[in-house]
């Protein structure tokens, strides 16, 4: 491969925003891919690509590099060196770069690999959290965490179905695609490919969703004309998947603390022609107390440290501290006792995370279980999703019925 300056120099842009001005990685690569209209396909994926790559594997990088955060020009320049060395890419005779000491960046790399928080590129206070809570599955789950994730489709079942779709994909846009066992809405792409530009997702055919995330919807076992309250809606995604399972029969309400993720949540559900669905920003607990025994569904796709999806979210790993999962830990078992208020005699209520933390999944639920609002409830059933079992996200869910 033949390293090109301009895009070189967009991947070192790209990650000093990242790293030093501490912006998220797929906002500010996203915002890099639109400055050059001249960049073709693969111009695009080798920045996007290289710039992820750096991200995810930060702290094994400056460790061979021998340079520490915050990061001056140079020392971008030299992790840089560290990534194109250990793909075996040549590294070209400009002045940013300083004679590259081949052997011994691969004579580090073979040292570090055999530590665990330096072969998988992460903080000491993470890997310690991950081996007290998974014991030994955390080396297995921390190496598949550190793969690139597959693109996964759900299909809009409310405009057409798997088979029509993955025809038209092909058909139009050359994206090939496989169905997955298990996953009956689900596409997997074969390729990467920008299938946001695709005019089967403009016209909402589909929406990107990891296969775990779909089966949280599932697991409501919502029927058309029911009542659901999507409790932590987000931008929608789960919200839309209710709706397509409902037929657009019966009623949504969209809950989120965040008003501007609810008008993201409203655009979207235009373009599926989801019309069941009514959102609701939380300004007070006044919009919770309205809504007590009143739904045959609540679903809570509860905030949480995100430690399932850290392929797709690699910069993650630099942002979390360990006081935040302290708070998130004390706010899901806070919505877990309010919000489970909503649902009424006979309801199902879905708690979900993604996170493959314990102390954020089943412990909460125990928890909850356990608690005087939690008495009126029944576990009917649970299902802890690891990426190195699955090959998807790490996710949580638990179905409880509401006895009394």
């Amino acid at each position: 491969m033949r390293l090109h300056r301009n895009l070189v120099f967009a991947v070192i842009d790209t990650l000093h925003q990242i790293f030093n001005e501490n912006k998220y990685a797929d906002k500010e690569i996203s915002k890099t891919l639109k400055k050059d209209a001249r960049w073709g396909s693969r111009d695009r994926g080798f920045i996007a690509e290289t710039t992820y790559d750096i991200v995810r594997w930060r702290r094994l990088y400056e460790e061979i590099a021998e340079v520490k955060a915050p990061y001056s020009r140079a020392n971008l320049f030299r992790l840089f060196t560290v990534w194109a060395t250990l793909k075996g890419i040549e590294i070209p005779d400009w002045d940013q770069f300083e004679v590259t000491p081949t052997r011994r960046i691969k004579g580090k790399f073979d040292e570090l690999s055999k530590i665990r928080k330096f072969k998988n590129s992460i903080p000491d206070w993470l890997d310690e959290l991950g081996k007290e809570e998974l014991g030994k599955r955390w080396d297995a789950e921390i190496e598949a965490l550190n793969t690139e994730a597959p693109v996964i489709l759900r299909v809009n079942t409310l405009k057409t179905d798997k088979k029509t779709l993955q025809k038209r994909l092909e058909r139009e846009n050359e994206i090939a695609t496989k169905f997955l066992d298990d996953y009956p809405d689900a596409l997997q792409l074969l390729n990467r490919k920008d299938v946001f530009k695709t005019d089967s997702f403009k016209e909402g055919f589909f929406e990107v969703q990891d296969a775990s995330s779909q089966k949280v919807a599932k697991a409501t076992k919502i029927k058309p004309g029911m009542r659901a309250i999507d409790a932590c809606a987000g931008a929608g995604g789960k919200a839309l998947h209710l709706a397509a399972m409902m037929e657009n029969k019966g009623q949504i309400i969209a809950l989120d603390i965040y008003g501007n993720k609810l008008k993201e949540l409203k655009r979207r559900a235009r373009r599926a022609g989801a019309h069941n669905i009514e959102t609701r920003p939380i300004e007070s607990t006044k919009v919770i107390k309205k809504l007590h025994n009143s739904a045959d569904v609540v679903m809570i796709d509860a905030p949480c440290s995100g430690l399932g999806v850290l392929r797709r979210n690699p910069d993650a790993k630099w942002k979390l501290e360990p006081s935040f999962i302290d708070r998130i830990r004390t706010t899901q078992q806070e919505i877990l006792q309010s919000y489970s208020k909503m649902l009424k005699k006979g309801g199902t209520l879905v708690y979900a995370t993604c996170s493959i933390l314990p102390s954020e999944n089943e412990k909460q639920v125990e928890k909850f279980l356990n608690s005087e609002q939690g008495e009126k409830f029944e576990l009917q059933k649970q299902e802890s999703i690891l990426v190195s079992k699955t090959g998807h996200d790490g996710f949580y869910l638990a179905r409880m019925k509401r006895l009394k």
